[in-house]
């Protein structure tokens, strides 16, 4: 289609909220992650003392230096001197390792030992020594603005900034941050090997009809994703902690058979516990997807030649399996690897690489090293994943038959070939088995969210989700459920924006296709790559202080959240809105187009219209993910402002489970209403069999597509 000069207004503006929003903040945070600062040399740092000097009124540049030296203690004097020494290449003779109380005599004899001229020389450089190394901060405050911002900077840290590798080196070098490492790996591995093959034989056995109730049993495996990622750490502490029903009521106190102070699940296996349930819905995603396509008639063509099930499992079922299970695999070891929420809870001792990212960026705002973690998170996942691809590369299957409408006849007929009895029921055991320990899960955080004190007081409270304590005395920053509706209202601006910005951007990289809508389309896929944490990082390093101007700040302002969150999620609604392009005649938007319709009159009465289920889903899943992310805006969200699912984290750390149980209800009960009136609207306008009419559903398949 031929793009008029509307259209490339519009493809300009969208491109520019791309790089802007997507592609600065992810370049910001691997820039950050190499820079390292180092002490600048002794005669630099005298340069640009005496340029900050040279900038005071009258003579203060001279008289305050000289005031500074007088009034020196032996301590700062000694360091003045050594420090005078070097200005003029002299070495300090005297041992700088050596106890103080030994090394000012030691530097007052060697200056009077200089001859006349040199000691002449050192002595006129003491004021200025003294200034440079303990009054930088003074001379800073007393210059102001006229030092530019990177001098300023530079001399009150008495260190510049340089490109190197010493934050990732420093994983390697420190004892306690390759034991961190060493377990992120044992933890992800174990994880990803468990979560991936119950997500596949759970896929695999819905698919083909092998478990009772599949329609519901896809429902109830999908139900995690729309809470916080730290509600089964949750739930699993209030049944298995020291203090849990079933490890301390139960085991412990009723039948006398453990001691709940020793025997709990804290640690390693209650990590991996939590881990396991938290991630298996979206490895369960990319294989439901994928399963739901091949062409039945492959097992049956199979069966007809005598193969058994396990053969034809084993030699039809697996290979056209290998891409989802590379996919898979690769998505839950990225998401166990960054996963600080589960160990925080749940962990205790067990330090994570994840874990001390966090510590260094709430505890001591090491932005730069931080963000070398979060990078060496992803390295072991992309490699692993890069290795399995270049090893399956070397194979090609192809179902050989055609797709089409054909599709479900096809999957019908592989799985009405009848599978013995046991079979089904090993899979629906299996399937169901773990949704009830789901249920479970959630059965707990409802008792929790109405119990005044979990495993002590069983009284029933409504006191959880208002700004009353439940508990009398007890002290703690949670109010109620408050920080819900704050997330509420980031969620509510950030998910119809998300979905109307993605449509646009599906419709600008399928009609008007070229490199720079392709790269476009790259580029918005990038946060579905990347874990959370890293688009986190991107936007606090980006956006601290914009093209270096602090007054544009955004950090910790609803903005920057509503920013996150929208960039980080339209990539389900720009899939959605491609796929749903593909199969729509061109010829709509050319007749718009010779009638005059403008861009955005086409988007508002052509596009927008047809692709309403794919604005309807980006904006749900902008939504959902806005009340329940964490690691994303952890790092983003001010001292006045809380968000639901971080004081969901920070409630739970801190052993406020009712408040924690109380929030997760309220996420739960908001999302799946706003779920049902989705749903209700669209059975009320178009037929119900019509794709997209169910949001879960729905959601679930574009997520499989990344």
């Amino acid at each position: 289609m031929h793009k008029s000069v509307s259209d490339r207004i519009l493809l300009v503006a969208m491109l520019a909220l791309v790089a802007l929003f997507i592609a600065w903040p992810i370049g910001s945070m691997l820039i950050r992650s190499v820079q390292v600062p180092v002490p600048l040399s002794t005669a630099r740092l005298a340069d640009m003392t005496r340029a900050a000097l040279a900038v005071l009124p009258g003579d203060r540049g001279t008289a305050l230096p000289a005031r500074w030296a007088a009034e020196a203690a032996p301590r700062p004097r000694m360091e003045a001197i050594a420090a005078a020494f070097a200005l003029n290449g002299l070495d300090v003779p005297w041992d700088r390792a050596a106890a103080f109380d030994r090394q000012i005599p030691a530097a007052e004899q060697a200056l009077a030992g200089l001859a006349p001229d040199l000691r002449a020389r050192v002595t006129e450089d003491l004021p200025l020594a003294v200034a440079m190394l303990h009054k930088r901060a003074v001379l800073v405050h007393l210059a102001g603005d006229a030092l530019a911002p990177a001098t300023r900077e530079a001399l009150r840290s008495g260190q510049t900034i340089t490109i190197g590798i010493d934050h990732y080196s420093r994983v390697a070098r420190e004892h306690r941050l390759r034991a961190a490492g060493l377990n992120s790996l044992l933890l992800a591995t174990t994880t990803t090997v468990i979560t991936t093959m119950l997500a596949f034989l759970a896929a695999f056995g819905i698919s083909r009809g092998l478990v009772a109730g599949a329609g519901l049993a896809r429902f109830g495996l999908l139900v995690p994703l729309v809470s916080p990622p730290v509600v089964v750490a949750t739930a699993a502490v209030l049944l298995f902690g020291r203090n849990g029903v079933i490890t301390h009521d139960l085991l412990d106190r009723a039948l006398g058979w453990t001691d709940a102070a020793h025997d709990n699940l804290y640690g390693l296996g209650g990590v991996l516990v939590a881990q396991v349930l938290s991630f298996l819905p979206a490895a369960f995603i990319v294989f439901d997807n994928l399963f739901t396509r091949p062409d039945g008639r492959l097992d049956e063509a199979a069966a007809s030649a005598g193969a058994s099930p396990w053969k034809r499992f084993r030699h039809v079922t697996l290979p056209m399996a290998q891409p989802g299970i590379v996919r898979a695999a690769t998505l839950v070891f990225i998401l166990s690897m960054t996963d600080f929420g589960n160990p925080m809870v749940i962990g205790r001792d067990l330090p994570v690489l994840a874990g001390v990212l966090y510590d260094e960026m709430i505890g001591f705002h090491n932005t730069a090293f931080a963000a070398a973690i979060a990078v060496w998170l992803i390295v072991p996942a992309l490699a692993i994943a890069l290795a399995l691809n270049r090893i399956g590369g070397r194979r090609r299957f192809t179902s050989g038959f055609g797709g089409g409408d054909d599709g479900g006849r096809n999957r019908q007929a592989g799985a009405a070939m009848a599978p013995p009895p046991a079979l089904r029921r090993g899979f629906s055991l299996l399937v169901w088995s773990v949704i009830a320990a789901t249920g479970v899960i959630y059965a707990t955080i409802i008792a929790g969210a109405f119990v005044k004190v979990w495993g002590r007081d069983w009284g029933l409270t409504p006191h959880h989700f208002t700004a009353m304590e439940a508990v009398p005395g007890f002290v703690s920053s949670v109010v109620g459920i408050t920080p819900v509706w704050t997330s509420l209202v980031v969620a509510g601006i950030a998910a119809p924006l998300g979905g109307l910005l993605a449509v646009i951007a599906a419709y600008l990289a399928e009609r008007h296709r070229s490199a720079l809508t392709e790269c476009m389309a790259l580029i918005i896929l990038l946060p579905a790559i990347l874990p959370g944490v890293v688009f986190g990082i991107g936007y606090l390093t980006a956006f601290n202080a914009p093209f270096g101007i602090r007054a544009l700040s955004l950090n910790g302002t609803h903005a920057v959240l509503v920013l996150n969150i929208l960039f980080g999620n339209m990539f389900v609604g720009v899939l959605a809105g491609r796929a749903l392009l593909r199969r729509i005649d061109r010829s709509i938007d050319e007749a718009a187009a010779a009638l005059g319709a403008t861009p955005v009159q086409r988007i508002r009465h052509v596009v927008l219209p047809v692709m309403r289920h794919a604005a309807i889903l980006g904006a749900l899943y902008v939504f959902v993910d806005g009340l329940s992310t964490v690691s994303a805006v952890v790092f983003l969200q001010g001292p006045d402002i809380d968000l639901a699912a971080v004081a969901i984290l920070n409630a739970a750390e801190g052993t406020y489970y009712g408040a924690a149980c109380a929030m997760s209800v309220a996420i739960l009960i908001i999302v799946f209403t706003v779920m049902a009136a989705i749903r209700l609207v669209e059975r009320g306008r178009l037929p119900a069999r019509a794709a997209g009419t169910n949001p879960a559903a729905a959601m679930g398949a574009a997520m499989g597509a990344v």
